[in-house]
């Protein structure tokens, strides 16, 4: 054990340093593996000082994370040097960790210094391509305009990723297509791409036999990780922050590069691998809770069923109003159907992206796209069905003298009850699948492990989410099923013509 590791067990084991039982540290991580170990490397230290950790895995990238920083959704997170310099804090002249850590204090953050390695952004192709066409440089890639490049989204969009790249080395590639980072390698291998981004730690570059292209110009800065925290975190407990400064200067690449190859390709869990290497490194000894395949399931279904059924519970109370208003007027009911159908219209993720400024992270900006999500098959099915009542019924119901209200509550409505079920029935199945992707804001639920097996290319996980989802829209399609038999009158149950 080194000194540095003696000094922190002897720092963590000190009673008087204990953090009360009821605090909690808030943890983002962003998409990729490292970052992922990283916020497991905080949320062991938290737990062994005595505090409780909620870690929002793969929340997103850059941005995501950093707006949740500064509205306090997470109190910590890992950033990178060349990110802040060159994405965070664009054309703001930041040079050194000087330069960024009083930047950083501007919005009242502040930081650890680097952990130790150096985890910059990397060009590469698979060594027997680049031997073919003799490439080494990144310049190179000018006389073969022809080879196909695909990059992570993140690359694409940043101010330090394709575009500024393309135009320091005057690339005159134009087949340049994005895609997820965790599934480039499997394109390189397969041969649908010939250069992609990589990050230099990353396991798989070994593993696939990758040529990486010297950055022969110094396009990309050095990109050093470091957590950044909100400045409160230091007074609620000061004793995390001086653990973490042990691990200041002791990571080293080659370290960090086995323990991402240890997550992605042996599948060995983020919060295992994060844990050994605190034991050997630093002889701190992490006890993981065992969680079983039942455990974990039934968990993912709790937190899925809480966006679903509130999400759906809202909808219900809304849209049922707003389908007899647009049944009562015909003017306004164009209006409420054009406006509901035009959400529909919109991507569902695009809608989880712009409730983060309103909502910030976690279970409230699922829950309101969900909502907003459910409107239409509802409304329109409510709407129809009032519509298709025969006019003999109603002017029946005139005859008898009833009033408008009682009218709608004792004839129309049960009369429209089988359509209005088989709305609720359709948003209800469409948001257990739209749900899924709650986890790419922090909500959780079956998405978790979708996105977990994405980034791992690990289909087992997958599957953990994507069965779950499927045999809980069959089971909710069932109980529409006998909750029709069970509230509509049986001479309703069968369609009139």
């Amino acid at each position: 054990m080194t000194k540095i590791g003696f000094i922190l067990v002897c720092f963590l084991m000190t009673d008087t340093i204990l953090l009360a039982a009821n605090e909690t540290v808030k943890i983002g991580s962003k998409t990729h593996t490292e970052s992922v170990i990283l916020g497991e490397f905080v949320t062991h230290l938290v737990t062994h000082l005595g505090g409780k950790t909620i870690h929002l895995r793969e929340l997103g990238g850059t941005q995501v994370l950093w707006k949740a920083l500064l509205r306090g959704d997470i109190d910590i997170y890992s950033e990178y040097t060349g990110t802040m310099t060159r994405e965070l804090f664009a054309g703001s002249g930041l040079e050194t960790i000087e330069d960024i850590r009083k930047r950083l204090l501007q919005d009242n953050i502040l930081m650890t210094k680097p952990l130790g390695f150096n985890n910059t952004y990397a060009i590469s192709m698979k060594k027997t391509v680049a031997a073919k066409y003799s490439i080494r440089k990144i310049s190179d890639l000018r006389h073969y305009p022809f080879l196909k490049f695909g990059f992570g989204e993140s690359f694409m969009a940043r101010n330090d990723g394709w575009q500024s790249l393309r135009q320091t080395y005057q690339l005159p590639q134009t087949n340049v297509r994005g895609l997820n980072h965790a599934l480039a390698y499997q394109g390189l291998e397969k041969g649908a791409i010939d250069v992609t981004d990589a990050y230099s730690t990353d396991g798989e570059i070994a593993y696939y036999d990758l040529q990486v292209l010297e950055d022969d110009l110094q396009h990309f800065p050095k990109y050093y990780p470091l957590f950044i925290y909100r400045a409160d975190l230091i007074e609620r407990m000061p004793q995390l922050i001086k653990a973490l400064q042990q691990l200041e200067g002791n990571i080293s690449e080659a370290e960090m590069t086995k323990m991402n190859a240890r997550a992605k390709l042996d599948k060995v869990p983020g919060r295992q691998v994060a844990a050994d290497f605190l034991a050997e490194k630093f002889n701190i000894q992490i006890d993981i809770p065992e969680e079983t395949l039942f455990s974990r399931l039934y968990q993912l279904t709790i937190e899925h069923l809480i966006l679903v059924s509130i999400s759906l519970f809202a909808a219900i109370i809304v849209s049922i109003p707003l389908g007899i208003l647009a049944f009562k007027s015909s003017r306004l009911g164009q209006l409420i159907l054009g406006i509901v159908g035009m959400i529909q219209t919109i991507p569902s993720l695009a809608i989880l992206v712009f409730m983060i400024p309103l909502l910030g992270i976690g279970n409230l900006p699922a829950i309101a796209a969900l909502f907003l999500y459910s409107l239409l098959p509802i409304v329109r099915n409510t709407y129809v069905g009032l519509h298709e009542i025969s006019p003999q019924l109603r002017e029946s119901a005139q005859a008898l003298g009833l009033p408008s209200m009682a009218r709608l509550r004792l004839i129309e409505l049960p009369l429209a009850y089988r359509s209005i079920l088989a709305g609720i029935k359709t948003s209800a199945i469409i948001n257990i699948g739209t749900a899924t992707l709650g986890a790419l804001i922090g909500a959780g639920g079956y998405g978790q492990p979708i996105l977990t097996g994405i980034r791992l290319d690990d289909m087992s996980l997958i599957l953990q989410g994507a069965i779950p989802a499927a045999v809980l829209a069959l089971l909710v399609q069932g109980l529409f099923e006998l909750a029709e038999r069970g509230i509509v009158p049986k001479g309703l149950q069968v369609k009139s013509r």
